[in-house]
């Protein structure tokens, strides 16, 4: 396949690429509606209290059924972990690295298998299914060459004396858990693990029950590539099994992806005993701003993939745009137009941009934003509509929405994770800066602009980790590793570090300093 997908691929015109896709899509059913295990120690624990997953494209469609893991269940995948991370280690970089790099060939030629299933089990379009696949891919083969670069982090230091040997060295904490939510169910259980298996942790993963399939499908695929079975474990189960696993005492560090208030809990509780790292990404408030200088019709492109991939359902998708008064006219048209040019549909489809919210929940909050904007003097500019007829009365399927609303409203202050964006006037771009950091957030934020001044002011005053100019492939989204690293400011995110970037592998070592007199 020559094409490549990222989450910057603006269109899905390859032939090649569709063939290959529709036919994953026709031999996915074979691997939906299974019963699956907790998976300990390579042992798949089925005779559990079960969790039915059904697509949030038709309730009809089964995903999978998944043994929910008990407490006893997390302590055994933690000691059988803890139990082997010494040896883990000491297979030493190299041979890590090679796995990783075996693994990322095995996922490479299963990725239209892989496609397909995100498809089914969270309701991505083809393009951000295949660009979830092939970031897992990409982590595994980055973190590899990040290995090879830092030579295993292995440091010389100075001396005082020609007999005496100084070294740093950078070591495993030993136990890393891992909570990943639905929105990213393969990129987000595979691309922590990664970075903790590298360096030489061994992992005990619990994934969102809405995103199961995929965190067992990512362990599928390590140990064909000939990860040991001790080395990672999957504990599927709610939010219960995560609290558990979380605080379970041989869990030496914690990498976590939801919301503010789960996150913000774990950064205060787990270190209650001992001190462990807690690297937490909690969400987005992301904001755009577009100048008089802006080209508006990149401006309006890059705002509608930002707030609408993936039905808004992304921690880093657009939901606040300030347009400065001059063209901010001739810029709402712009973004309504491109808004009801985008293909609501069935997202195995070819050309659907925006298929279904994840459960009925969000389709709630989805009414509920409306109904805030329109009761307190706003508007919805287009869209608004639940679509609950035909082919999406089994699904749950909402309109790409842009509305305004009084900057009182309560919708510009909480992550909705729903495909609405709401815009306002403001008089300059300084302006538009004190309204967008304004926000406990800080994740990602956009600009588009004309000019090198403004840009370079923007730049210098936002307060978020990921941060895109003038980006029709989307205002705020589309992070891929060694090309962004991804991770929050603020309330958004806990490493300073950030995902797929040159410091991430950082967060899964200590240092252990080493003098030698000889």
């Amino acid at each position: 396949m020559a094409v490549r997908i990222t989450y910057a691929t603006m269109s899905a015109d390859n032939e090649e690429l569709n063939t290959a896709y529709e036919k994953a899509v026709a031999d996915a059913e074979t691997r939906l509606a299974l019963t699956h295990g907790v998976i300990v120690n390579g042992e798949a624990r089925i005779d559990r209290e079960m969790f039915e997953e059904r697509s949030p494209i038709d309730s009809d469609i089964v995903v999978g059924r998944y043994a929910q893991a008990t407490e006893q269940d997390i302590e055994d995948a933690v000691a059988a972990a803890k139990a082997f991370q010494p040896e883990w280690e000491a297979a030493g970089w190299e041979t890590r690295r090679d796995l990783m790099l075996r693994a990322a060939d095995v996922m490479q030629d299963q990725v239209f298998d892989l496609a397909a299933l995100i498809t089914f089990e969270v309701g991505k379009n083809r393009l951000e299914a295949l660009g979830d696949a092939q970031e897992t891919i990409d982590f595994l083969r980055y973190y590899a060459k990040q290995m090879t670069d830092n030579k295993g982090f292995v440091r010389p230091l100075g001396s005082l004396s020609d007999n005496e040997q100084n070294t740093s060295v950078l070591r495993p904490w030993g136990v890393w858990a891992v909570i990943s939510p639905f929105n990213f169910p393969l990129a987000l259980s595979g691309g922590p693990s990664i970075g903790a298996l590298i360096t030489g942790n061994t992992v005990v993963v619990k994934p969102s029950n809405a995103g199961a399939l995929m965190a067992l499908e990512f362990y599928r695929v390590m140990t064909e590539a000939g990860l040991p079975k001790a080395a990672l474990h999957i504990v599927t189960g709610g939010d219960e099994a995560g609290d558990h696993l979380a605080h379970n005492d041989g869990i030496d560090g914690l990498t976590f992806t939801g919301s503010h208030e789960v996150g913000m809990y774990l950064y205060r509780t787990v270190n209650e005993r001992r001190p462990k790292p807690v690297t937490a990404e909690m969400g987005g408030k992301n904001p755009a701003i577009v100048t008089k200088t802006a080209d508006l019709d990149v401006a309006a492109e890059g705002i509608a993939r930002g707030a609408f991939g993936f039905s808004g359902q992304k921690c880093s998708a657009t939901s606040r745009v300030y347009v400065e008064d001059d063209v901010y006219e001739e810029f709402v048209d712009k973004l309504i137009a491109r808004t009801k040019d985008l293909v609501v549909g069935i997202p195995t489809e070819n050309g659907v941009f925006v298929g279904p919210v994840i459960d009925r929940n969000a389709v709630e909050r989805f009414r509920a934003a409306v109904a805030e904007a329109t009761s307190n003097g706003g508007e919805v500019l287009v869209g608004g509509e639940v679509r609950e007829e035909g082919a999406f009365a089994r699904g749950n399927y909402v309109d790409p929405t842009v509305v305004t609303a009084p900057l009182e409203s309560w919708i510009w202050e909480k992550e909705l994770f729903v495909p609405l964006v709401a815009v306002t006037r403001v008089s300059n771009l300084d302006e538009g800066l004190s309204l967008s950091n304004d926000t406990p957030f800080g994740l990602t934020a956009g600009l588009f602009s004309g000019d090198d001044e403004e840009i370079e002011r923007w730049f210098n005053g936002i307060e978020a980790g990921v941060t895109y100019v003038n980006r029709a492939a989307g205002a705020t989204t589309g992070a891929w590793p060694d090309i962004q690293s991804f991770g929050g400011w603020k309330g958004s995110g806990t490493s300073g570090a950030g995902g797929g970037g040159p410091w991430y592998l950082r967060q899964f070592l200590r240092e252990q300093s080493r003098t030698l007199v000889k």
